[in-house]
């Protein structure tokens, strides 16, 4: 069994408007059987932290990502929007979804679509 976890959860760049206008949510994820990773932190985030419009933050099991042209063709199907780093990491680095997180990691979510 996965012990709890402490993990600094951040959102960013009008992200932080669909959570109250909280930017900084300091959280501790209960022990579960398997692993935390990102897609279970998401699943997270949209039952105890998300406030309103979860189609602008997640879609499917996954963001709204910023998709990189090298790896276009495996999130073709998901809408430019959310750009994500652990530990200061783009988040394509690390495995995307399947990053198993540690204790004290820190997730930012970052918002690149502003309103003009």
């Amino acid at each position: 069994m996965a012990a709890p976890l402490s993990v600094e959860v951040e959102f960013g760049g009008g992200a932080e408007l669909l959570f109250d206008g909280v930017k900084k949510h300091q959280v501790t994820l209960p022990g579960q059987e398997e692993p935390w990773d990102i897609r279970s932190l998401l699943v997270w985030i949209k039952k105890n932290l998300l406030k309103e419009r979860p189609e602008l933050f997640i879609q499917g099991d996954s963001v709204s990502c910023h998709s990189h042209p090298a790896t276009h063709h495996r999130l073709s199907r998901r809408r430019p929007g959310i750009l994500v780093l652990v530990n200061d990491a783009d988040w394509e680095l690390l495995g995307e979804l399947d990053y198993q997180l540690q204790d004290q990691d820190s997730v930012l979510f970052i918002s690149t679509l502003h309103g003009g």
